[in-house]
């Protein structure tokens, strides 16, 4: 019996089918499967691009938005835009998330607050930010600010609402545990709301920097002389389609990138999140 047992495998794990509820899919499969996600849009515009059924006009083919990408870095600008753009993109963010964070978890923690901030908060998300670039340009110039302040007007609102609402979805018993041991207010949002809202939060900052992306050809709208979105603008003037192309998949492309690192962050700072019963 014993030696039946010694035979079977050290680690049991009963995976569910993937087309189940919460299935599971191995890496190689979910690897294969991301990349027929991206691969069959390539296929059809590429299938247009050959057969000629588009003006090149409206949908340039891949080969020449590949040639738009070579030239651009040769003018050497390309570069130069793309460190613009992300540090206008990190700088909206980074203001956004600095204020963001410890506002949204006193709205969530104390009511009289909540009560005074969260209906403006709530008015102020639905503001287009576009709407706000004559003011902002007469309140803070047409410098970096501007385009910094374009992107936190973008992202600001969104992300208070968000993480408080991280905090608000604590359970309420460890909270109750906390106070029967005599833990004040603010121990209790120190070492049990904050820990236990942190997975939470992380994927509100992953989604938020999501939105401050977005807002980057809005924020260059504010006399910009560099910087993807600028680019894009300018090539639009110019119907260089190619070139607007590129820059939308460059775009794309660097979002895709920080959001895997956002997704890989969270993996390692918070590994239990991500085991499965």
């Amino acid at each position: 019996m014993q030696n039946d047992l010694s035979a079977l495998p050290k680690r049991v794990r009963n995976r569910r089918s993937p087309w189940a509820v919460h299935g599971e899919l191995d890496g190689r499969a979910r690897l294969l499967l991301a990349c027929v996600g991206f691969g069959v849009p390539f296929a059809l515009w590429l299938l247009i691009s050959l057969e000629g059924w588009a003006d090149p006009v409206f949908l340039p083919p891949p080969w020449q938005v590949a040639a738009q990408v070579l030239d651009w870095y040769r003018e050497g600008d390309l570069t130069t835009d793309i460190l613009v753009s992300i540090s206008r993109v990190l700088g909206g963010f980074l203001l956004s998330a600095a204020i963001a964070l410890p506002l949204g978890v006193v709205i969530a923690t104390c009511a009289p607050v909540r009560a005074l901030l969260e209906p403006l908060t709530e008015f102020s998300r639905y503001l287009p930010a576009v709407a706000f670039i004559p003011l902002i340009m007469l309140w803070v110039g047409i410098e970096e600010s501007a385009k910094i302040t374009v992107i936190w007007v973008g992202v600001f609102f969104q992300m208070v609402l968000m993480i408080a609402e991280d905090v608000i979805r604590v359970p309420a018993a460890p909270v109750e545990a906390a106070r029967t041991m005599g833990a004040t207010n603010e121990e209790i949002i120190r070492h049990v709301l904050i820990p236990a809202a942190r997975p939470a939060m992380l994927t509100t900052l992953r989604s938020t920097m999501c939105l401050a992306w977005t807002y980057l050809v809005v924020a260059e709208l504010v006399a910009a002389n560099s910087g993807l979105g600028f680019s894009i603008l300018k090539a639009q003037r110019f119907l260089q389609t190619d070139r607007i192309f590129t820059g939308i998949l460059l775009i794309g492309l660097i979002g895709l990138l920080t959001d895997q690192a956002f997704r890989w962050l969270h993996r390692r700072c918070f590994p239990w999140y991500h085991l499965r019963g």
